[in-house]
């Protein structure tokens, strides 16, 4: 006999008897996984159940007891999350409040992917990109949710932020991560107003944003990672000689030999004022060569944060461009939808990727990797040199001119590339005079 006969057929058992234990058993806390919670009392637990990959708790409080999913699956996050349950849970009690009442609907993530599915209509109407809808999806998963999602919408006030802001400070976050994660967090507590689940928004932290310029490079270092760029060119990358033959790495390993590319990356970034994610999406199609009284390129890329205007190129990067359209022409990828930089390479993301190791491995056989201010150099330094030498060597540039062609504003061009800039630098156009026109003579 089965166990389902055997159970039927005992006295007084009910039909549907086995099928409500069998439920009843998915939500019973798992008794390898009951964990108390250090420095908290005893009733205080987290645990597991059959029915959910995510972490509970429970708690009592005057004879009842109160339990939450935490929607985490982190045991560590369940700890620091369980805290925060039994503050908020203990608050409410000594207040004379429901806590179920205040922890049920509506919580802090209930708000959160409310705001969410508006951000990500928005990035539909084309209000701002995809990329930055993926930022907040990740900054969501990543720390905002594990710390203050199991919390009640009304119960993020000032001492949770400051928790909070404290915690991204201690995993090693700058001050303008910090600002920028705090950001996400006002924008639900705003709609948590606007739905009317508080009244008003609390106060935040104050949080002290140092900008940190970009690490560019010198004129030297400049030609220094040129020359170096065109010296490996041929050469296997460093990691090939210790990678065993039959290990897979993220790169291909044809894609680990130094290419023509990363010279010609290096020469036309720092000649064209643009930005890695414009390298990638860079097609034969977006460029248009103008000679005329002056020599240069003028570009048609996609809209980049919210810039949509052309750029006007360097005189240098006209010839950086004919070679790079006589190497793709001879190899296959001279049409105008074709990709100026690593064309073979379909996946964008992945080629620029690529183009970002091999850069690394140019700065690391130049020890250029760290800035002079202990920033880490990346593919972006080449558009803060792009700009800095503008700053630099170009006659009585005008900074509005200088922003618009670049994309950004007059704002980020003095907090992020010419904060690094002293007058000593620019002491010729200090000491110039302006050419005044001769008195006219006497009548």
């Amino acid at each position: 006999m089965s166990d389902l006969e055997s159970w039927l057929a005992a006295p007084g058992a009910a039909s549907n008897d086995l099928i409500f234990r069998a439920h009843r058993g998915r939500t019973v806390p798992i008794p390898d996984t009951l964990t108390s919670v250090p420095g908290y009392p005893e009733k205080l637990r987290i645990y597991r159940i059959a029915a959910s990959r995510y972490w509970q708790v429970r708690c009592w409080f005057d004879g009842k007891t109160y339990s939450k999913s935490l929607r985490t699956t982190s045991k560590q996050n369940a700890m620091a999350l369980a805290k925060r349950f039994f503050d908020a849970t203990a608050a409410a009690v000594h207040m004379g409040r429901d806590p179920e009442s205040e922890s049920g609907s509506p919580g802090f993530t209930q708000v959160a992917e409310r705001l969410f599915q508006q951000e990500a209509a928005r990035q539909r109407r084309g209000e701002f990109s995809r990329g930055s809808l993926q930022v907040m999806r990740n900054r969501l998963n990543a720390h905002i949710l594990p710390q203050l999602g199991s919390l009640p919408v009304r119960a993020v006030d000032y001492a949770a932020l400051q928790t909070f802001a404290d915690s991204l400070g201690r995993e090693g976050f700058t001050t303008t991560t910090i600002s920028q994660y705090l950001v996400i967090v006002r924008k639900i507590l705003k709609m948590a107003r606007h739905l009317g689940h508080i009244t008003e928004v609390p106060e935040f932290p104050h949080i002290r944003v140092t900008s940190t310029p970009r690490g560019g490079f010198s004129l030297a270092e400049y030609r220094q990672l040129l020359r170096k760029a065109r010296a490996l060119q041929g050469r296997s990358h460093p990691l090939l000689r210790t990678l065993p033959e039959n290990q897979r790495y993220w790169i291909a390993r044809d894609l680990l030999v130094m290419p023509q590319d990363i010279a010609w990356v290096i020469g036309f970034m720092v000649n064209t004022f643009v930005r890695p994610g414009d390298i990638k999406k860079m097609q034969h199609k977006h460029i248009e060569e103008v000679r005329g009284k002056h020599m240069y390129l003028r570009m048609n890329l996609p809209e980049t944060k919210r810039h949509d205007k052309p750029i006007v190129s360097m005189r240098a990067a006209v010839r950086i461009f004919a070679l790079i359209q006589r190497r793709n022409a001879q190899a296959g990828f001279g049409g105008p939808d074709d990709y100026l930089f690593l064309p073979q390479v379909s996946n964008r993301e992945h080629a620029l990727a690529v183009m970002n190791q091999l850069f690394h491995w140019v700065m690391a056989e130049c020890g250029l990797s760290i800035g002079p201010l202990g920033q880490k150099r990346t593919l972006y330094s080449l558009r803060h040199t792009s700009i800095m030498f503008r700053l630099l060597y170009g006659q009585g540039i005008d900074m509005l001119t200088l922003a618009r062609n670049a994309r950004t504003s007059v704002n980020m061009i003095e907090r992020f590339y010419a904060s690094s800039l002293s007058g000593e630098m620019n002491v010729g156009m200090l000491q110039s005079r302006r050419q005044t026109a001769p008195a006219p003579a006497p009548a």
